[in-house]
């Protein structure tokens, strides 16, 4: 399978009691970090046995080298159609689970020209 998209760095609260309320802090039982983004797909694919291939833009940051790295020797997927950007930060999302639903943020800046020049594999 060979996909395309961006690849987040997914970061996940869990075990909150309740959304958490303006002007407090609140404290989650849990808390994980993956591949977000198509790498949920990819990384689906990969566990089912398929030869998955994936083509996005990585951050040159630790957040788009600790995907690579999850991706590329984690889950066995073929990234050799993908690209380090430097100077670009990857896109992040935090999300929050709680009473069975889940909120997201997310910031990210605007993805690199399809053309971009980056390097392959770091």
């Amino acid at each position: 399978m060979y996909l395309t998209g961006t690849v987040f760095l997914d970061i996940i609260f869990t075990g909150l009691e309740s959304a958490p309320v303006r002007g407090t802090e609140s404290w989650a039982r849990g808390m994980g970090s993956s591949p977000g983004g198509v790498a949920n797909m990819a990384t689906a694919l990969a566990r089912l046995g398929l030869r998955t291939s994936l083509a996005a833009a990585f951050g040159d940051d630790h957040y788009g080298e600790y995907c690579w790295d999850a991706l590329a020797q984690g889950e066995g997927i073929d990234l050799s159609a993908s690209r380090t950007v430097p100077g670009w930060h990857s896109p992040v999302t935090v999300s929050m689970a709680y009473e069975g639903e889940r909120t997201m943020v997310s910031h990210g800046h605007e993805p690199p020209p399809r053309s971009c020049s980056g390097r392959a594999a770091p």
